[in-house]
């Protein structure tokens, strides 16, 4: 069974090019002078690195120590600084509403549901009113959606591959727009992919803080 210590001294897995999304975040960042970011699940770095050199405080929170190790080696050979703390991300060791943002990119599915809503709390809880989150999630429509082990409905385990023994949860708009009830989306956009018979499906989220406190879900 692969664990992300394992996975993320894959190459593929520890690129350093940042996902098309965080970069374009960056001018409305700026423009709400947002200056404290969290990349949740943070990997080996690639968007602390990208986001660091731009001036924001960054901090990250990931599982995996090997994760961890590649960052703070990655962060060290730019002189950049940030804070990283080996975590869970169903209850994140900072206090209330003190983020401007949180990215998580390619992460917050590998749960189940019930965890995936713990994080959305957590999300929640730890940014400031009109805070930003963005994130992706993967959807229904993607061929992979039914493959592998189903362990509840619509979260299935790998059974092979790079990533065997991880859990990943497909969602909806609907369901997507019922976890996030808590915040005002900002963007929604539903990005596909074919290749052959294959459809690599996804739904990203930028959406900002909207009420005080999301009700039990």
């Amino acid at each position: 069974m692969a664990s992300w210590n394992h996975i993320l001294l894959r190459e593929e897995y520890a690129r350093m090019e940042p996902d098309r999304d965080v970069v374009n975040l960056v001018p409305m960042l700026e423009k709400r002078n947002a200056k404290k970011i969290l990349d949740l699940g943070c990997g080996a770095g690639r968007h602390v690195i990208f986001l660091a050199k731009r001036g924001f405080e960054l901090h990250g929170v990931d599982s995996s120590k090997i994760g961890l190790e590649i960052t703070r080696k990655r962060l060290k050979e730019r002189e950049l600084k940030a804070e990283l703390i080996n975590g869970d991300m169903k209850a994140i060791p900072y206090a209330n509403s003190c983020f401007d943002a949180i990215i998580c990119m390619n992460t917050i599915y590998h749960q189940r549901k019930a965890e995936l809503q713990k994080t959305i709390l957590e999300i929640h809880r730890i940014l400031k009113k009109n805070g930003l989150i963005l994130a992706n999630f993967h959807s229904k429509r993607s061929s992979r959606y039914g493959k592998g082990i189903k362990i509840e409905e619509d979260t299935f385990v790998d059974e092979t591959g790079p990533e065997r023994g991880i859990p990943h949860h497909y969602v909806d708009e609907e369901e997507l727009k019922e976890l996030l009830k808590g915040f005002r989306i900002i963007e929604l956009r539903v990005d596909e992919e074919k290749v052959g018979d294959y459809l690599r499906s996804r739904i990203t989220v930028v959406a900002e803080k909207a009420e005080k406190k999301i009700q039990k879900y």
